[in-house]
């Protein structure tokens, strides 16, 4: 018995662990043509940010993607989205309905304590994650790596 719960406990600090090494490293296999065709006109998003229903609905909607267009030829749509949905997040906190990252509870969660004038005038955009998180380009996210843009004091 006293086996079983160590065995139990061990698990749960295992998995703690990892979860929490994830969260931070967002560990992306390499996809050139994800890193190129994503990458051009803002951070490749890591899959692990959205589930792979959310990454769906991203894919589906390139043509009016957040704005722009972003349409991809049949083949490479394809790609990335197999790509993506392999990788992404399990967890129903990654969900999003309309494949924002910034709409799921794990981001409001992990950004909660960002002063709204840090987003209103340091970021201009929660999407921007490198305008923080200076590793974001490669995939690396952890407190340790975050630099706050300067803000204008109000007055």
């Amino acid at each position: 018995m006293k086996f079983t719960h160590a065995l139990i406990a061990l698990a749960s600090v295992l998995f703690t662990s990892t979860a929490v090494l994830a969260d931070e490293l967002l560990v992306t296999p390499n996809h050139p043509v994800w890193r190129s065709e994503c990458g051009s006109c803002h951070v490749a998003y890591p899959p692990a940010l959205l589930t792979a229903s959310s990454w769906r609905t991203v894919m589906a909607g390139l043509d009016k993607h957040f704005g722009s267009d972003a349409s991809l030829d049949d083949k490479t749509r394809k790609d990335i989205t197999r790509f993506l949905e392999s990788h992404a997040a399990s967890s129903p906190r990654h969900a999003s309905k309309d494949g924002r990252i910034t709409g799921t509870a794990w981001f409001r969660h992990e950004h909660d304590e960002v002063p709204a004038q840090v987003w209103r005038t340091g970021v201009k955009s929660p999407a921007q994650c490198d305008a923080c998180h200076t590793g974001a380009t490669n995939g690396r996210y952890g407190e340790g790596e975050i630099r706050m843009p300067r803000v204008a004091a109000s007055r």
